[in-house]
């Protein structure tokens, strides 16, 4: 049997999100349906909005920060039930059989599918994926603001948890915005000693209410020297070019660079600077569902949330500017309005 969705889509790179509908045919046996209550706007969004990534179809249904109940399930389908609540962020699938997922990297699955990759996303009324991608929410995260951690917030928790980060390290987060403001909070109650590296002076005094313990321009080659050989591992949420060079003179021995902003231009290093202090540089996209669930207990322990601002979905493409304008502080949640 059918079903009829409700959307916002754009019928091409640049073009306003309009209302569309669409026929939803009957679910896999692994599948659930997830009626949507909120979904948060991200990055990404814009990006697929504009092909920037070269991989967008139209009309896209951008939406992959979902927070929604469950109203149908698979047949197969038996940890999940009618009326949870639940979030579903980037990836809507995976294999489950291959040995990376089997590993418990589903995430990194070569046949993982993603909400608004190929398929239409959160921002409609209803929204599928497979079961196992779809997390419930725990008591003690709101469910209004938690969207942004199905992506912002995994994506920056999910190197926390996987490359060892100990209480006593000193860490940087680069880049205080829908990432960085997350990282800061899951930094600092991790027990780390934090600094935040950012160019907005506004932004500095904000991120010592966010959990830094100190803030530097990010810019500012005297403040980065300064830091010379003391940081354990520094975070960079930020998607514009630095001077990597100096950051990497910024790390302690055995210290990680490590990339979740998607910086576009190549990233200048010299082997020499990684080799005598055995540094490393790498990156990362969110985490798998386990992680996930990690992630929520921890946000749930600590009352870690999205500083959110909010819009009815009816009012997307005005959500849309405001995001492009770079005015959020930090995150937007579209909250679902269709009568």
């Amino acid at each position: 049997m059918s079903k009829t969705i409700r959307a916002y889509a754009a019928s091409a790179p640049g073009k306003a999100l309009a209302s569309i509908s669409y026929d939803m045919h009957d679910l896999s046996p692994n599948d659930v349906l997830i009626r949507v209550e909120s979904c948060g706007i991200c990055h990404s969004d814009v990006s697929m909005l504009d092909n920037a990534w070269g991989m967008s179809a139209y009309p896209l249904v951008p939406g992959h920060e979902v927070i929604g109940t469950v109203v149908e399930r698979g047949d197969q389908v038996a940890h999940l039930n009618v009326g949870q609540r639940v979030g579903l962020g980037w990836f809507a699938g995976s294999c489950m059989t291959c040995r990376t997922c089997m590993s418990g990297q589903h995430h990194l699955c070569g046949s993982s599918e993603q909400t608004i990759v190929g398929r239409h996303g959160g921002f409609a009324d209803y929204v599928r994926c497979r079961a196992a991608w779809a997390v419930p929410l725990p008591a003690g995260v709101e469910a209004d603001s938690a969207g942004p951690l199905f992506c912002g917030g995994i994506t920056v928790f999910a190197p926390i948890a996987s490359y060892g980060i100990k209480p006593t390290d000193r860490v940087g987060v680069v880049g205080i915005g829908g990432l960085g403001h997350l990282a800061l909070q899951f930094l600092n109650k991790w027990g780390c000693e934090v600094t935040a590296f950012t160019s907005s002076e506004a932004k500095r005094a904000e991120a010592m209410t966010l959990g830094a313990h100190h803030a530097v321009d990010s810019r500012d080659s005297t403040g980065l020297a300064a830091l010379a050989g003391s940081l354990d591992f520094i975070l960079v949420t930020a998607n514009v070019s630095l001077d990597w060079p100096a950051y990497i003179s910024a790390l302690a021995p055995r210290g990680r660079l490590h990339f979740v902003g998607a910086v576009l231009e190549p990233i200048p290093v010299s082997v020499f600077s990684l080799l005598g202090g055995q540094r490393s540089l790498s990156a990362s996209p969110l985490g798998s569902p386990a992680t996930l669930v990690t992630m929520l207990d921890f946000c749930a322990r600590h009352r870690i949330k999205p500083q959110a601002e909010y819009y009815p979905m009816s009012r997307v493409n005005d959500a849309l500017e405001h995001l492009r304008a770079g005015k959020p502080r930090y995150r937007i949640v579209l909250q679902a309005d269709f009568a």
